[in-house]
């Protein structure tokens, strides 16, 4: 039978099959069901704990408003330079993206890794009838969608505050959003490919000797490298804009034609001045990229893929490479030199050792764990390094002491990520076997001291080390070098006692991905707590004193209040989870 209306029926038809097709695609039906999943999941945590609801609308409103308002009256401020204000917004925006493009890539790199070899679902789905591309295609989308939005929830005020400065029209907001949805494909392209590269050859010894070489070298370079050109003062009296060139000479890199953070900065910037022709020019190329690189993503990867998820599969327990001392010696019933290390170690019973060697043994296999920490705190280490470079231009103490107080913040908001990130779950890791180790004569109560004295100890090293570089890199005293080295060490047991606390009373034993651990009521509150302290604790100490002024009785209420503030938060929690171990049932 002819179908009636020639061909345009069969144009109609066939617009029907592609249609029909649409709605049973297998990647769609992943797409609907786990949206409507993630769905059901918020309003379940709405309908069971308002409290959580509660906390995470005010977090998320009181960050918008706060960093609206910061960033507006900020933009404002340098706006009213003539000739200089544009200049200076400009080149924020170039070095925001292009810093943004680094970071959503090892944001990429590490949720792509995870997501494709080391997720539950990944390993049942390749079981199913489904095409190899179609698995890469709904675990690239979720990754992407991981590894962005917090980046772009953290960068919409920023934008939606220069609109503003500028007077941009309201197609300037729809441009945006258009092409940071563009924008943030291109990282997780690349980021996914490195993960597959990486996920095929990590137990090569080779392999990933020559990754942290790489990442060292990386971090000696910034760290270096990225120094500031001193500037006298003649010369910002007589050429202001040279003076200024001289200061942003280490960002002229976000000016490089062919990244794709300059493509998305051109078009933006050119748009708000009006030059539509230019703009449409630099989203056109942004858009080409996108859909060449994503098409080959779509096309290409789901084959490569699955070959190196057969490689990751089949590779025994334990394999790939250790370093030797956090090994121990293989066909040999003597102790490594990690164990004989701690056996140096006087007055620790032998079941605390092992405690401590096992979980040092299981966060060094975990690549993606150390690999975020050493992320966190390598950037940190290199900016503070830097610090050497411009510290004879810091003449005033009060530029001083609020340099110090700012490095001490970022710091402790970088030990606040980690310990939410790594020591919150380290309790619901132990998973079902949690019986087990109750039953043993050490007990669930000395595991979870053991657990966290040693994630005290190791992130006080590394904490310590940074407070106290900072400080001598700044010239401060060494009284005022004793005092931040005192604080940071009080918020950093502070910080992990609340972390282990919340991770007692909020368990997850079910759960075996540290990052659904977090994500659940207690690692949100666990995040939340340890932000309000962090900001509670330094307005404490800024306002006691902190350089500022010299009145004792100030200093001593304001210590005081920091010490009973970090005895609450470290101590209650630890003392309420001990408590609850009593009654614990798996």
């Amino acid at each position: 039978m002819r179908i009636a209306g020639g061909g345009r029926g069969r144009y109609f038809w066939r617009v029907f099959r592609l249609v029909a097709s649409l709605k049973a695609s297998p990647l769609l039906l992943l797409l609907r069901v786990n949206a409507i999943h993630s769905w059901r999941r918020l309003l379940s945590i709405r309908e069971q704990s308002r409290l959580l609801s509660s906390i995470i609308t005010i977090f998320v409103l009181g960050y918008l408003v706060l960093a609206f308002e910061l960033f507006y009256h900020g933009m404002r401020f340098v706006a009213k330079f003539p000739g200089l204000g544009a200049v200076l917004t400009e080149r924020l925006l170039y070095t925001l993206f292009a810093f943004l493009f680094a970071l959503l890539l090892l944001s990429n790199l590490i949720i792509s890794y995870t997501n494709l070899f080391r997720n539950r679902e990944t390993a049942f789905l390749l079981t199913l009838p489904l095409s190899r591309d179609t698995i890469f295609r709904w675990k690239f989308i979720e990754s992407m969608i991981l590894a962005s939005w917090a980046f772009i929830f953290l960068i919409a005020p920023l934008l939606v505050a220069f609109g503003l400065v500028r007077d941009v029209p309201w197609d300037f907001y729809l441009l945006t959003a258009v092409l940071m949805s563009l924008f943030i494909i291109l990282p997780c392209v690349l980021g996914s490919a490195l993960a597959i590269g990486i996920g095929r050859h990590l137990d090569r010894k080779t392999f990933q000797v020559v990754l942290m070489v790489i990442a060292v070298v990386l971090l000696a370079f910034v760290a270096f490298w990225w120094k500031t050109n001193p500037v006298d003062d003649d010369l910002l009296d007589k050429r202001t804009l040279e003076a200024l060139d001289r200061l942003l000479a280490k960002t002229r890199f976000t000016l490089f034609p062919f990244l794709p953070s300059y493509w998305l900065s051109s078009s933006l910037l050119q748009w708000a001045e009006g030059i539509t022709s230019g703009a449409i020019f630099f989203a056109g190329v942004l858009l080409s990229h996108t859909l060449f690189f994503g098409s080959i993503a779509f096309t290409r990867f789901g084959n490569i893929f699955y070959d190196t998820a057969s490689a990751v599969q089949s590779r025994a327990p334990g394999g790939g490479f250790q370093f030797s001392f956090l090994s121990a010696e293989k066909h040999s019933r003597k102790p490594g030199l990690l164990e004989r290390w701690f056996d140096k170690i006087p007055h620790m019973q032998p079941d605390t050792k092992a405690i401590a060697v096992k979980d040092l043994r299981m966060f060094w296999r975990d690549t993606t764990q150390w690999g975020q920490s050493v992320m966190f705190f390598g950037l940190l280490g290199a900016y503070i390094i830097n610090l050497r470079n411009f510290t004879h231009q810091l003449t005033s103490p009060f530029w001083i002491h609020a340099v110090a107080f700012l490095n001490l913040g970022a710091c402790a908001f970088n030990l606040a990520s980690v310990t939410t990130r790594f020591v919150f779950p380290q309790f619901s890791l132990e998973g079902r076997r949690l019986w087990i180790v109750g039953m043993s004569p050490m007990g669930l109560p000395r595991i979870v001291m053991t657990k966290y004295w040693l994630a005290s100890l190791l992130s006080l090293v590394v904490t310590l080390a940074l407070v106290t570089l900072s400080c001598y890199l700044l010239k401060m005293p060494w009284d005022d070098v004793a005092f931040f080295g005192a604080v940071v060490t009080v918020m950093t047991f502070a910080l992990n006692g609340l972390a282990i606390g919340l991770g007692v009373l909020f368990p997850n034993v079910k759960e075996t991905n540290p990052n659904k651990i977090v994500s659940g009521f207690g690692g949100t509150l666990c995040f939340v707590l340890s932000s309000v302290y962090i900001i509670a604790s330094l307005a404490l100490l800024v306002l006691g004193g902190g350089g500022f002024h010299s009145r004792s009785d100030w200093v001593i209420t304001s210590i005081a209040a920091f010490v009973v503030l970090s005895v609450v938060i470290g101590w209650l929690p630890m003392r309420i989870g001990l408590k609850h171990l009593k009654d614990f049932e798996v």
